[in-house]
């Protein structure tokens, strides 16, 4: 019983850290139209700026308490600021031409990748845990690192925060609109650009939590992690539905339980075979994902 507790938690800690990555893809590629396969370099460029800060880089920063916080809030404001930089730049005048998206954002990743690599090299760099992840927790006799949790908080939080947004303030109301209808909302008096590159800023920011929250809890930072977790991030949003945040929110809680329940009770390995047989699965009963949602 200890053991499918602790496989539960994993698996949902997972499944929380891959739906941090997926939500920015998802909330881009549902508001905006774009598929962005430089997505994981807004991840990586946000758990290294915050390794950064917790290493020594920022006064006031550092692995534990207050100073997590700080490192971490950096993260994620270079990862916005990344966002932000690529719809300014490449992405803006390529709204309506998508095969030029999909060629200069996998561009932009393989820059990002290389970019890192020449500037901290290419191997893994310790990544310094805070306590509150270091910490463990005793749950029906399984002894799970908390460092689960913390992933699970952030997730829900970053849900709520997102579906907020879009729902119930003005800057989503203009989203929206802006989506639907951009000529109208433009006549109103309103630079839907200036909302554009909000949603590229806030999809960049979350990223880059993922990004720190997912070098806790993997101890490490990588220039290749941000690819290597885009991979699932893009399955769990085709899974969920293009463009869905609740539907990525519940194929990233299945996916992540899927693997780490594959892994153990049939071999190692074999979880992401299981995830690739999953996404087929869907595919095939359901091509719109779990909410029904196609692309257009």
């Amino acid at each position: 019983m200890s053991t499918f507790v602790l496989l539960l938690a994993t698996g949902l800690g997972l499944g929380a850290l891959y739906f941090l990555v997926a939500s920015g893809l998802s909330l881009i590629y549902g508001l905006m139209g774009v598929l962005n396969f430089a997505h994981g370099a807004f991840l990586a460029a946000g758990a290294y700026a915050a390794w950064w800060a917790a290493t020594g880089g920022l006064p006031g920063a550092g692995p534990d308490g207050w100073g997590f916080v700080l490192a971490t809030a950096f993260g994620v404001a270079v990862g916005a600021a990344v966002g932000a930089a690529v719809e300014l730049l490449p992405i803006r005048p390529l709204y309506r031409r998508h095969i030029e998206q999909v060629l200069v954002t996998v561009g932009l990743g393989l820059v990002g990748v290389a970019l890192l690599r020449g500037i901290w090299g290419a191997d893994a760099l310790p990544y310094p845990r805070p306590a509150v992840a270091a910490g463990i927790t005793t749950i029906g006799g399984a002894t799970i690192p908390n460092d689960r949790f913390l992933l699970i908080v952030a997730a829900v939080a970053v849900l709520l925060g997102l579906l907020a947004m879009l729902r119930f303030t003005r800057i989503g109301l203009i989203i929206r609109a802006g989506v639907e209808n951009r000529s109208m909302v433009e006549a109103l008096g309103i630079d839907v650009r200036r909302t554009f590159t909000l949603v590229f800023a806030v999809g960049g920011g979350v990223a880059a939590l993922g990004g720190v929250l997912g070098s806790v809890y993997l101890g490490s930072v990588s220039p290749g992690q941000g690819t290597s977790l885009l991979i699932f991030a893009f399955i769990v949003v085709v899974i969920g539905g293009l463009g869905s945040l609740t539907g990525s929110a519940v194929a990233a809680v299945v996916v992540g339980l899927v693997q780490q329940l594959a892994n153990y009770y049939a071999a190692a390995g074999v979880g992401d075979l299981s995830v690739v047989l999953l996404l087929a699965l869907v595919l095939l009963v359901r091509p719109g994902g779990l909410t029904g949602r196609t692309a257009a």
